[in-house]
């Protein structure tokens, strides 16, 4: 409980500082066009409040801009999480997102653009016992996210991104049953939608544009 309302809290007070934030050094530009930019970068994500502990990984993506109000995000990450020195928990994850930019006046080329994102993506867990790494699980699932974002447009075509979202796991859980004397990997009976919080930093340049150039 304690946790969901740090989660709730903490993207509320993200996204009052989205909603407040004065965009600085870019012109208003009500005509400016921004459809069909593919960007590509690479990030950093934080896993926070998973079962397994929190962790840490690195990835790729890049974005496929529809509208000046739409755009998408298709990437591939990797994070590894530490659990109490007995189990490294390794997951994987290839999706996608859709950002919506809610804020007309902080649209693109505003330095500040908040937005909000929501997705999918499929991810692959597998579990290993550190001192006998033949002791191991896997699964394959599928996961939906959701969440609050802001880009940093640092220049024209480069940007810093921060975004925070709650991922929800549609799948059967692996877990890990740690003793004193031993310690054992099992797969939960029922979907458990079991979630965790990532933090994702990256940093992506626009390349050219797909249409509408």
């Amino acid at each position: 409980m304690k946790n969901n309302l740090f989660i709730l809290f903490t993207l509320s007070i993200f996204f009052v500082f989205n909603f407040n934030a004065k965009a600085q050094g870019k012109p208003e530009n009500k005509d400016f066009n921004n459809k069909g930019w593919l960007s590509v970068g690479a990030r950093s994500t934080i896993s926070l409040f998973d079962s397994d502990g929190a962790g840490i990984g690195t990835g790729g993506q890049f974005r496929i801009q529809l509208n000046n109000s739409v755009n998408t995000d298709w990437f591939a990450d990797y994070i590894s999480i530490n659990v109490k020195d007995k189990v490294r928990s390794d997951y994987y994850h290839i999706g996608w997102s859709v950002l919506f930019y809610p804020f007309e006046k902080l649209h693109y080329p505003k330095t500040i653009q908040p937005y909000t994102i929501a997705g999918h993506c499929f991810d692959y867990n597998k579990k290993t016992v550190l001192n006998d790494p033949s002791i191991y699980k896997d699964r394959w699932g599928s996961a939906v996210q959701a969440g609050i974002g802001t880009h940093f447009n640092i220049t024209d075509r480069f940007d810093l991104s921060l975004t925070c979202q709650y991922m929800i796991h549609l799948t059967k859980e692996l877990e890990a049953e740690i003793t004193d004397n031993t310690t054992a990997i099992i797969q939960q009976k029922n979907t458990s939608l079991e979630g965790h919080l990532l933090t994702t930093l990256s940093l992506n340049y626009k390349l050219f544009k797909l249409w509408n150039k």
